[in-house]
């Protein structure tokens, strides 16, 4: 197939007859199938005898998904459909974004990753193991046989969410990811593939049940997972030689590690740090925009120091640097925490890369930040005075009223973004947080929330969710024909986000666009991103190419002609 196949292209022509057609995914139309392909294709007695549109499927579908109250069973009644049917399972989460990517993906995608093993029906992706060894090219050519993948999302499945280490299960993140990608970016379902790196598990729950379906010991470590991950790079660049990966969810220090050593080897980036770092950034824009205020002006506190903390004040120390701050400025914008409180040289780093966050001893000093033992986030609020703080630490309730209200009399329009998720892991709620500041802060979430009312108004609670970024960014990578994801390229695509917004979005106090629109502001992300790696030289496509690509090639959940071959 085509990456961006469907029925404005070519029929799509195939030796499947019957029940193999009808369990292909990828292919199965069940009540759509057309009299002309039921005659061809062996499929009389096998399908109901009326023929049913794609739109009719899609209303008795999302019918049925109504009458099911709890998050985990939608998530599985929308599995089975993806098992069974592409277009009609891509129908259903477009036409009803808003209400079903909080399925799809986070929060819900943290249950069903959690409960993958009991909740498991049919393999979707690639599970690569460490008896793999040696042999995963040869795997993954035989998995996916003529399949022309340029998309891959994979992951290690240790730092899952909020959620940490979940084994084999984090494929639910995988395939999330990519549902994402198909619905926003408009790439070709048969062009995707999730992975799992199944090195193991230190899960103890996991390794004691029986029904634990990933590879059964403690994970790999050292030196046999730097070989590991490297075969498997390798092993892609040979199969899928055109492919994009995204890494996902790996434990910080390995995701710097692979970022760092093989973003030059394949076309590759890490939502977690990259991505995270760059959505973070679009929201303060839009905050920006809101309140007045300019970005060097700002005091930033990160509370949290794990990947996505650090993408994220690497994203923010990028845009200061760019507004002709020194790096001695920079620095003192910007207060990073850990679970032991900030960051100061005077203490040892157990990971290596807080130096480059860490303030220096004398700055420490000059905020009555002295005592280690009194840095933690209600010290550094009350002395530092922030004007924007920023939650990745996974610790819900981390933001007290205490410390919402130090910040109003800091400043009159405070910048809170508590983005740490699932839903039960955000340090802060939307609704406590505008309440404590009189309706002042400008708040945005990592997870979704109901709209708030307060003062006489309705407050929509914007999400600072990576799937405005994330889509985007692959697929101006993919289109310019890139050979490197570059620091440029994930700026290039923060500013689209911010610039995307609506001025009516802003006056309803949102910093992140209404989900219902991401394909066309992913659209403007790629467009950013593309036309970056051109300008700076890592492109071989034509802004011209690009642009007639994203009018026209973008992949739509409409059944293609199938004829007999």
């Amino acid at each position: 197939m085509k990456m961006n196949e469907n029925k404005h292209y070519p029929a799509i022509s195939t030796s499947k007859r019957g029940k193999e057609l009808i369990h292909d995914p990828l292919l199965n139309k069940g009540s759509a199938f057309t009299a002309k392909e039921r005659d061809e294709l062996g499929l009389h007695g096998l399908v109901p005898p009326m023929q049913n549109t794609l739109e009719q499927q899609a209303r008795r579908a999302h019918n049925s998904l109504l009458r099911l109250s709890e998050p985990l069973d939608k998530y599985v009644g929308l599995s089975a459909i993806q098992e069974r049917n592409e277009h009609l399972f891509y129908r259903i989460l477009m036409d009803h974004m808003t209400e079903y990517m909080p399925i799809v993906y986070t929060p819900t995608v943290g249950l069903a990753t959690q409960n993958f093993s009991q909740v498991f029906q049919r393999g979707r992706g690639v599970w690569i193991n460490p008896g793999m060894r040696g042999k995963i090219a040869e795997v993954l050519r035989t998995a996916m046989g003529e399949r022309d993948i340029h998309l891959i999302v994979a992951t290690d499945n240790e730092s899952i969410l909020g959620i940490g280490d979940q084994g084999a299960g984090g494929m639910a993140i995988s395939v999330g990811k990519l549902a994402l990608y198909v619905a926003g970016a408009g790439i070709n379902p048969a062009a995707t593939l999730p992975i799992s790196l199944d090195v193991g598990t230190n899960n103890e729950a996991l390794l004691e049940d029986d029904l634990y379906l990933g590879w059964p010991e403690r994970r790999l470590t050292g030196q046999a997972y730097d070989e590991f991950i490297g075969e498997f790079v390798e092993a892609v660049r040979e199969v899928f030689p055109n492919a994009l990966l995204q890494w996902e969810d790996f434990r910080k220090d390995n995701a710097l590690e692979i970022l760092e050593h093989h973003r030059e080897d394949i076309l590759s980036f890490n939502d977690d740090i990259q991505g995270t770092g760059a959505v973070a950034l679009a929201g303060l824009f839009s905050a920006l925009r809101i309140s007045g205020g300019q970005l060097d002006e700002q005091r930033i506190v990160i509370h949290g120091a794990g990947a996505a903390g650090l993408g994220i004040a690497r994203q923010i120390k990028a845009a200061l640097a760019e507004t002709g701050l020194s790096a001695a400025a920079i620095h003192q914008r910007l207060a990073v925490l850990d679970s032991r409180g900030l960051l100061v040289d005077d203490q040892p780093m157990r990971d290596a890369y807080k130096i480059e966050l860490a303030w220096e001893a004398e700055l420490a000093q000059k905020y009555d930040l002295v005592d280690p033992l009194h840095r933690q986030l209600e010290d550094v609020v009350a002395n530092y005075k922030p004007t924007v703080l920023i939650g990745t630490s996974g610790q819900a309730g981390a933001f007290t009223e205490n410390i919402a209200k130090t910040m109003l009399s800091a400043t009159e329009r405070p910048i809170i973004l508590p983005f740490s998720n699932p839903t039960d892991k955000t340090e802060a709620t939307p609704a406590d947080l505008l309440h404590w500041t009189d309706g002042k802060a400008l708040v945005a979430t990592g997870s979704p929330f109901e709209p708030v009312s307060y003062g006489g108004r309705i407050f929509k609670i914007g999400q600072g969710n990576n799937v405005f970024i994330f889509p985007g960014l692959g697929l101006g990578a993919m289109l310019a024909n890139s050979t490197v994801v570059t620091d440029e390229m994930v700026s290039a695509g923060s500013q689209a986000v911010a610039n995307a917004i609506t001025q009516q979005e802003l006056d309803d106090g949102m910093l992140y666009p209404e989900i219902s629109r991401l394909r066309d502001v992913t659209k403007q992300v790629a467009h950013a991103v593309a036309c970056k790696a051109i300008d700076d030289g890592f492109a071989n496509a034509s802004r011209e190419t690009v642009e007639a690509s994203l009018e026209k090639d973008l992949w739509q959940p409409d059944y293609p002609e199938i004829t007999a071959s």
